[in-house]
């Protein structure tokens, strides 16, 4: 149990509240408080509720759900295998591993039915070795047992493995090719969301573009580092946000099945022989259907 004191505060409650409790999102306090476990004076209120000087604001966090991790059968596309290592081309929707909010229905679900998994990263993420966002399709990696995972996340840390993406951004680039170097941290006005912020994890993205449209623009990315929606937050620092990425893109764009972003090829060492393997993988559908609608009426 948290109490805080109206002192300076003032507008709406559930704005508020943001202010007096920025370490949890602005959602969930809403939940919350819709729910009963925000208090005002002992008594529950609306959000649009608007705060005096002295009120006492109690929160009261509900116990968190637990959740297990269980086998799925959910039908996996397995672009390769051997006793170490896979990998996984993920389909568009699909979450990678299981959250409070995701507890079923994820890669790892659907990993844990098929091979055994390192043990590395806990319960929650066996054999993760990196992840891509829930509406992102292509090719992720995944460490079969702990000495694979040590490999395999030492070649991210040194930046020695190959990951390139495609997508799809608003506006036209006028560079043939570029660098965004700009750090990434959470951002101070949404909890949910990352931002270019001074202090930040450093974060590097380099690009290169494959066509022009009338009013997009198709690139390839290049991570060198790995940071959490790196990609969606550098194009929308530089004023090409990815097409119909819903967090950090424009209302109005080319609907889809979230952001155009697809991890087209992936690339490491097999963390036992050595060798240099390499994995490309075509867009899937939606991408490609777009792009042709493009061609055919907003090609340059």
């Amino acid at each position: 149990m948290t109490k805080k004191i109206i002192n300076d505060e003032n507008g709406r409650l559930d704005k508020v509240l943001t202010l007096l409790f920025p370490e949890y999102s602005r959602s969930q306090l809403k939940q919350w408080l819709l729910n009963g476990a925000i208090l005002i004076n002992e008594n529950i209120e609306k959000p649009n509720y608007k705060v005096k000087k002295n009120d006492q604001i109690e929160l009261i966090i509900p116990p968190v759900k637990e959740i297990s991790v269980q086998a799925e059968d959910i039908l996996l596309d397995i672009v390769y295998e051997d006793d170490d290592v896979l990998v996984v081309n993920k389909p568009q929707g699909m979450v990678v591993h299981p959250s409070p909010g995701h507890p079923n229905k994820t890669l790892v679900n659907a990993l844990l039915a098929h091979s055994p998994l390192s043990t590395i990263n806990g319960e929650f993420r066996p054999g993760i070795v990196h992840r891509i966002d829930k509406d992102t399709s292509g090719l992720l990696m995944v460490a079969k047992n702990d000495k694979a995972h040590h490999s395999l996340a030492a070649q991210l840390k040194a930046k020695s493995n190959i990951r390139e993406y495609t997508a799809l951004v608003h506006g036209v680039i006028k560079e043939d090719s570029g660098k965004i170097d700009a750090p990434l941290g959470r951002s101070p006005k949404d909890r949910k969301k990352q931002a270019v912020v001074a202090g930040g994890r450093n974060a590097v993205t380099r690009f290169t573009v494959l066509k022009r449209y009338q009013n997009y623009t198709l690139i390839k990315c290049i991570l060198e580092t790995g940071r959490t929606h790196q990609i969606r937050v550098h194009l929308k620092y530089i004023g090409h946000p990815l097409v119909g990425d819903p967090l950090y893109g424009p209302a109005k764009t080319i609907k889809g099945n979230g952001q155009f972003l697809h991890a087209a090829k992936l690339g490491f060492k097999h963390p036992k022989t050595g060798k240099e393997l390499v994995f490309e993988v075509p867009l899937p559908e939606i991408f490609k259907k777009t792009l042709e609608r493009l061609d055919k009426q907003d090609g340059l």
